[in-house]
């Protein structure tokens, strides 16, 4: 079990700050993160930065400006999953003797992009035949509605929960509740997916101050236990196979229980990659909050809202807080930190202790997906 420790947690509005850079996006979140965490940032031994589409040394052109140099500063890219494999590497920094404190940030600006969706390796041979997210994540949700008998109101009740806690989450980009049928009404975006169904693109940061357990014990009485960090990658699959279920994600959460000694009836709350409807509900039963093919019920139920008995995504998720790709895994650590302490104001689950986050990545022929990191916060 791990016992790395979070002493400070910041973050932006996530939205589209066309008229900011990327450096000043992330310094903001950065900044926020050492004021939480009541340190001088000199006291930071090494820093890690997870991006995706931020080009070279996003770390130390975002560092360079603060006077934060010299130290080891690292660029991490896993697609989605670049910010939370970073928070991976600190903790191995700060159990290895490393550095007694590490930062981790992640920060994108994808409105560079102009909108759309968000390009792939062309190298890749299903994305030179035009395989694109939203697309494969239909094929999914096809599957799903096909083995299972779901309904796409039930993709469209994702949506609505999301809305409804992103309400209260002023850090989220879209926070205007929405209906079933506004939902199931908007436009076809990859059949059965509508475009509510999918997350937007935008631009953010957030960052997070690692210590080991004997610095944290003295700066922070706030401070909050990671008791799991895994990450895992697809394995490679030739023919046909099973897209309604994900094989990489129940992996990696087995092994994220077992280091932190915990199951899926301890988790009180729960971040999960929701970058479409459909992930969502396959999610549900690949950590065990229900199942194989119980997720429409579950979400039906209301039981992963807050005040349910699995609240997931109190944040709004990636369908409402966004999805700015490099700072999604850390953004979802923040939530929980924050549900830890208490200090989630008006989407507070009450009686929080113990945590999950899950931050899949890319698009790659023949895998599951490219990579899967999953965190496990405690007390």
């Amino acid at each position: 079990m791990s016992d790395a420790r979070i002493i400070g947690a910041g973050m932006v509005p996530f939205g589209k700050w066309v008229s900011k850079t990327s450096e000043s996006i992330a310094q903001k979140a950065i900044l926020d993160a050492i004021a939480d965490a009541e340190i001088d940032r000199s006291a930071i031994g090494e820093a890690f930065c997870g991006t995706s589409y931020g080009g070279p040394l996003a770390g130390q052109r975002a560092l360079r400006d603060l006077g934060m140099t010299g130290m080891a500063i690292t660029n991490v890219e896993n697609a989605c999953s670049s910010g939370a494999s970073g928070v991976r590497e600190a903790v191995s920094a700060v159990e290895s003797g490393r550095a007694e404190i590490a930062l981790v940030f992640g920060v994108e600006k994808l409105t560079k992009f102009g909108g759309g969706t968000l390009p792939l390796e062309a190298t890749d041979i299903d994305v030179s035949q035009g395989m694109v997210m939203p697309a494969s994540y239909a094929m999914r949700a096809q599957r799903y509605l096909m083995k299972y008998g779901a309904r796409p109101e039930h993709l469209a009740m994702v949506t609505v929960k999301a809305r409804k806690m992103a309400a209260d989450n002023p850090y989220a980009q879209f926070r205007s509740p929405v209906t079933v049928e506004q939902v199931l009404q908007a436009r076809m975006i990859a059949d059965p997916l509508t475009l509510l169904m999918c997350c937007p693109t935008g631009d953010g940061a957030a960052a997070v101050v690692i210590a080991n357990s004997r610095r944290a014990r003295q700066l922070s009485r706030r401070s909050i236990r990671i008791k799991a960090s895994v990450a895992q990658s697809g394995k490679f699959e030739t023919g046909a196979h099973d897209i309604s279920q994900s094989e990489l994600t129940m992996r990696t959460v087995a092994l994220a229980y077992e280091q932190a000694s915990v199951g899926p009836n301890d988790i009180n709350v729960a971040e999960v990659h929701d970058a479409f409807t459909i992930a969502e509900l396959m999610y549900y039963e690949a950590f065990g909050f229900c199942e194989e093919g119980a997720a429409s019920s579950l979400v039906e139920s209301g039981q992963t809202t807050i005040g349910g008995r699995i609240p997931v995504n109190p944040s709004g998720g990636l369908l409402c807080r966004g999805h700015p790709v490099g700072a999604t895994g850390i953004a979802q650590i923040i939530e929980c930190v924050w549900q830890l302490r208490g200090d989630a104001k008006a989407r507070q689950v009450e009686g929080c202790k113990i945590a999950l986050t899950h931050c899949t990545g890319g698009g790659v022929s023949g895998l599951d997906h490219g990579a899967c990191l999953i965190h496990v916060l405690g007390r």
